[in-house]
């Protein structure tokens, strides 16, 4: 069932319907001016590239537009900071975009603003109710609730209503795309609010994010425990090379890809010291790898996920912020927690209880199927930060809920082999996910193009062209199929065009 609105949204964009047109040339600083509910513009300014302008500088997200646009900026409630990038009159398509924002959010996703800008979108982002410079904003119930879906549809309902109000028109269709983070706030989208947007591309969506945190908590905390068991990057680079080396021609194709990793089943022992000259694994390390690719467990023994398909590597680096942050602060309320008291099923519980809006593993979706929307899932088969088991069992699961002829009327999945998280990796990486648009932008090479013609053509997309570039070379393109077929190579032409291989059932 849908989460009910908002009353503070729900007149929003009939007051703005209800405003002055404003589309004229010089209507960008008027946009100020505007009065809507709970909503302050703050700033208006009319960007004219020379011959281009570069977004804010931030960690990510960061954006280059060549098209002149009025740049609207604000907060909803006090609290939810937003922007609006509206093209030239003359440019606009009728079409809004929403951008989704990954990770712990608190920042803006200038990159896909950007790109709707340049295709004539009116595009909206939101930093999800709190800065990237609040460090326990997890406390705060009510940012809590802003990042889990609030903010999203709020910015939804007043993007809407400020590009009526300037272009004197409602627009004609809306568009959600984000990865990561901001593929589970698209899936919050779809699952909460079905008649915010006809079509929905989510990449990487973590749609059971509170079990994917706490198997990567269940890892930190093993490895503290087991030091003489913990791997290097080095160590995790043998790991997979080894499984890439047992599986690869699998496909027909030696090139550094797995196509179906579940069919691969690679060699782990062949790793160990004494067996392997060189850099090797210590029994100890082989079987916390074991462990690792397990399904995680509970307290009883009962699997509450998939495991990690061969290949996949645990997430390089730190630990991202919003991890220790979701079990510390959000479900103890303690910033001091010891992480080392951590229990798989004793504080899945919590969490589950203190922030229950952050799963996005709603799997009936009739009123967004009813609203005549359609969804693109993206999935890197390789992704070390939401491991493939999340799309592949939430994709699944519709398909159990809604029945697989109804869901194939609305849903597509879409995996690809060899990328890592949202992009990167061996493999094709670009076909138009977020914040990384295809060399091509026609629905054949690029999601996004692929919904708008989903949904305005009724277009179902059968496969994407994806691309793999190199020092802004491009160096292979490969068919992404969707799920369950697989590519696979017809046996003669070059391996690295997309022309030579064919669609099949995996």
């Amino acid at each position: 069932m849908a989460v009910p609105r908002l009353s503070a949204a729900a007149c929003v964009l009939a007051v703005a319907l209800a405003a002055p047109a404003l589309a004229k040339a010089d209507a960008c600083g008027d946009l100020k001016g505007l009065k809507l509910k709970d909503v302050e513009i703050t700033a208006t300014t009319a960007v004219v590239p020379a011959p281009t302008w570069k977004s804010p500088q931030q960690r990510l997200y960061n954006g280059v537009v060549s098209a002149p646009f009025c740049r609207v900026e604000g907060v909803i409630e006090g609290g939810i900071g937003f922007e609006l990038w509206l093209p030239a009159p003359d440019r606009w398509t009728g079409r809004f975009l929403g951008a989704g924002v990954g990770g712990d959010a608190g920042i803006y996703n200038y990159a896909d603003l950007a790109r709707g800008v340049e295709r004539g979108y009116a595009s909206a982002t939101t930093d999800s109710g709190h800065k990237i410079t609040e460090p326990h904003w997890m406390l705060d119930p009510v940012k809590v609730e802003n990042y889990a879906h609030r903010a999203e549809h709020l910015m939804t309902v007043t993007g809407k209503a400020i590009t009526a109000a300037y272009y004197g028109k409602p627009t004609a269709y809306s568009y959600f795309i984000g990865c990561s983070g901001g593929g589970r706030q698209a899936l919050k989208e779809m699952q909460a609010y079905p008649d915010d947007y006809d079509g929905i591309v989510a990449g990487a969506p973590g749609p059971y994010m509170m079990i994917q945190s706490a198997r990567f908590m269940a890892i930190a905390v093993e490895e503290m425990r087991r030091p003489a068991a913990a791997l290097t990057d080095a160590d995790w680079d043998l790991v997979t090379t080894r499984a890439v080396s047992d599986c690869d021609a699998k496909d027909g194709v030696v090139d550094g890809v797995v196509e179906q990793p579940l069919a691969c089943k690679f060699d782990l022992d062949a790793l160990e010291c004494g067996k392997l000259a060189g850099r090797c694994l210590t029994p100890a390390q082989i079987a916390m790898v074991r462990w690792i690719y397990a399904p995680l467990k509970d307290s009883a023994g009962k699997d509450l996920d998939s495991g990690l398909v061969p290949g996949v590597r645990t997430r390089p680096g730190p630990p991202s912020p919003l991890l220790r942050a979701m079990f510390a602060d959000g479900a103890h309320r303690d910033v001091n927690w010891d992480a080392m008291t951590f229990d798989v099923t004793q504080d899945l519980a919590l969490v589950r209880q203190t922030m229950p809006t952050l799963a996005a593993d709603q799997t009936d979706l009739s009123g967004f199927k009813a609203a005549g929307g359609k969804f693109i899932l993206y999935q890197g088969w390789m992704d070390p930060s939401i491991g493939a088991w999340q799309s592949l069992d939430y994709y699944g699961a519709v398909r159990t809920k809604m029945g697989a002829q109804a869901a194939d009327s609305f849903t597509r999945l879409f995996l690809a082999p060899g990328v890592l998280h949202c992009g990167g990796g061996a493999g094709p990486d670009l076909f138009g996910g977020s914040g990384r648009p295809a060399p091509l932008d026609d629905p054949d090479h690029d999601l996004l193009a692929a919904i708008v013609a989903w949904v305005e053509q009724d277009r179902a997309p059968e496969r994407i062209v994806a691309s793999k570039m190199v020092d802004e070379k491009l160096v292979r393109t490969r068919p992404l199929c969707a799920w369950p077929k697989v590519a696979r190579y017809n046996g003669s032409g070059s391996t690295d065009e997309a022309a030579n291989f064919t669609c099949v059932k995996a």
